[in-house]
């Protein structure tokens, strides 16, 4: 360990109802015939660890539901991204969506998330935790639940000391955060179409016109959704095929399946839509009893729509850089080229 850094002591002491270790996912694993994983929610996973100066892909932790909280040996550096919820530490609340000091023996809640299905907490520097096919993303059906109990001690390798500035609440240091809104009933979610679009007679003016509601049959897997549904005709067997994350699946049954990170990798089902890559991580944050309508975009239209989320992430990067340099704060991310990215 280098001499500018420090083990860090993070002692859980309630769980919430879910607590993983989690990043970004795997890469070339699919391959070999394991889903990618990774944060449900990308984005807010992204912006938690850039907003403490780590690498997007640095593992922190995915929270659902109940409260979470924890103590500190030291201090840290923390944010917390996400669905909508309340977050003390010592008692006082602070800001989503923000980097947070905490001081050594801090105490940090997380309770009462809303609006949405997950919260996620990063720290700057490394969390020390196992990986499986070079990612700590939980994969289940290989023995690997990365689960996070209370009563459990997380260790931290952390360059971050300590901060007290007196501005740092000031405009001046507020950044610019992508932050996306959780307070509509009714989420619209931008989709193109897909390979049997066309064998499903109707069901661009269905999706484009009616209402859907994600039922509690949902999971990692992907979401389930009540809601009229056209079967596509004279397809014959549909020989099994790869399916990428936010296809829009009809099955026998009168529902439609839209796969999220942890779906098997192929399926004999028709696909009638995708859901965009910027659109995926607000389906991440979709809970039973969401409704959503659909809007179909062009191809275009959906990669421009990416690659304006990433250049507002690349510009968030750029920006926390410039602050962290400026006040000797940790900084170890590195921007993301849209065509990377998209």
């Amino acid at each position: 360990m280098p001499a500018s850094e420090r083990s860090v002591t993070i002692k859980i002491r309630e769980a919430a109802w879910l607590a993983t270790f989690q990043d970004l996912g795997r890469e070339q694993s699919e391959a070999l015939g394991v889903p990618c994983g990774g944060a449900a929610d990308q984005h807010s996973a992204s912006v938690a660890n850039i907003l403490v100066g780590n690498p997007r892909n640095a593992t922190g932790i995915e929270i659902m539901g109940g409260r979470f909280s924890f103590t500190t040996s030291k201090p840290l550096l923390i944010s917390v991204t996400g669905a909508p919820a309340d977050v003390t530490v010592n008692g006082s609340k602070v800001q989503m969506w923000e980097p947070v000091c905490v001081p050594a023996k801090g105490r940090v809640v997380i309770a009462n998330a809303h609006g949405g299905m997950r919260n996620y907490l990063a720290f700057s520097g490394t969390v020390v935790a196992d990986h499986f096919m070079g990612s700590t993303a939980p994969e289940a059906r290989m023995g690997f639940p990365q689960q996070i109990s209370a009563g459990q001690h997380l260790n931290l390798i952390t360059a971050y000391a300590g901060f007290e500035h007196p501005y740092l609440t000031q405009p001046l240091f507020r950044l610019p955060v992508p932050v996306p809104s959780f307070d509509h009933p009714v989420w619209t979610i931008d989709i193109v179409e897909g390979p049997e679009t066309d064998a499903a007679h109707g069901i661009r003016e269905l999706l484009a016109a009616r209402e859907y509601t994600v039922t509690a049959k949902s999971n990692h897997v992907g979401l389930r959704l009540d809601g009229p549904v056209v079967h596509p005709e004279g397809l014959g067997e549909i020989v099994s095929h790869g399916v990428p994350i936010g296809a829009f699946e009809i099955p026998h049954g009168d529902e439609l399946i839209i796969l999220g990170r942890y779906r098997t990798l192929t399926a004999g089902y028709p696909i009638v839509a995708f859901a965009t890559k910027a659109s995926l991580p607000m389906l991440g944050q979709a809970r039973p009893g969401q409704r959503m309508r659909f809007r179909w975009v062009s191809q275009e239209e959906a990669v421009e729509s990416q690659h304006e989320s990433q250049r507002r992430l690349n510009l968030l990067e750029s920006r926390v850089q410039s602050l962290f340099s400026a006040i000797d704060l940790p900084h170890h991310s590195r921007p993301v080229a849209a065509q990377e990215a998209a």
